[in-house]
């Protein structure tokens, strides 16, 4: 038998109530409940596939050795067998015994998707990151008073009982006015480009309440470093606008914070 599912029966073993050997810390104990025998090594089975200890393409001890290893009868662990391979999570081949199958194909896609939204919001918030408190940072130098009115104007239109697709909108156009604020027709069309580019990613951190009056108060403190013509205070304010902005991202897509490499760059 492979090396993992000898470790995982041992496991098992030492768990029993006639003692053993002590448990590895990597494979918690195999606990008795007032339940099914047959469903509750089913249960731990798959918590142990589940979990990563018993990988596609590890082979199962013959009946008899791993009945043994899990202390049960072979009736039980027949029965919590034939459950494992209902659910596709093990294949009886003939001439190889019994070995665990690769994940179904609706899971692969998941974690596919997953991973791939992950990357985009890396990418998003990296882009982001280089580019856009440089851009606070010019317009703290150069804004015109008109410049501050008109990003005044639309602070004062946002709020967080606003529709996500409002709160959106007055995003984008308070970023798109920061740009011409920099007085760079280069950094407009940039930040233009990467706002379409980003914004699908964006539309998560104005999906709840608390998300939409986060990114106000970034946009007012992004807003007031501006207006006293504090270059460093603008782009910090910016890089803390971003931060919080890929955690809401993170948050509501449940894909955990997604930490750009660079995140820390020139603070």
């Amino acid at each position: 038998m492979g090396p993992a599912i000898r470790s995982t029966c041992a496991a098992a073993a030492s768990a029993v109530p006639e003692g053993g050997s002590a448990l590895s810390s990597k494979v918690p104990a195999f606990r008795r409940r007032p339940r099914s025998v047959s469903a509750e090594v089913a249960a731990y089975l798959e918590q142990r596939i589940a979990s990563g200890d018993l990988h596609p393409g590890d082979r199962f001890p013959a009946e008899r050795e791993l009945a043994q290893s899990l202390s049960v009868s072979r009736a039980s662990l027949r029965e919590a067998m034939r459950e494992l391979e209902n659910k596709g999570l093990i294949e009886r081949r003939p001439g190889r015994g019994t070995v665990v199958t690769e994940p179904p194909r609706e899971v692969d896609e998941l974690l596919r998707e997953l991973a791939e939204t992950r990357q985009e919001q890396r990418n998003v918030s990296e882009l982001r990151r280089l580019v856009e408190p440089g851009i606070a940072g010019h317009a703290a130098l150069r804004a015109h008073p008109s410049n501050l009115l008109r990003l005044e104007d639309v602070l004062r239109q946002s709020n967080e009982n606003l529709t996500a697709a409002e709160s959106m909108r007055l995003d984008l156009e308070f970023h798109s006015l920061l740009a011409q604020a920099a007085q760079n027709p280069l950094l407009t069309t940039l930040l233009t480009m990467s706002s379409r580019w980003t914004e699908d990613v964006r539309r998560h951190s104005h999906a709840t309440q608390k998300g939409r009056r986060i990114s106000v108060e970034g946009h007012r403190a992004i807003l007031q470093a501006v207006a006293a013509h504090d270059r460093l205070a603008a782009e910090a304010a910016m890089r803390a606008h971003l931060d919080d902005v890929r955690t809401l991202i993170a948050r509501h897509t449940g894909t955990g914070v997604a930490q750009c490499p660079a995140s820390r760059d020139g603070q």
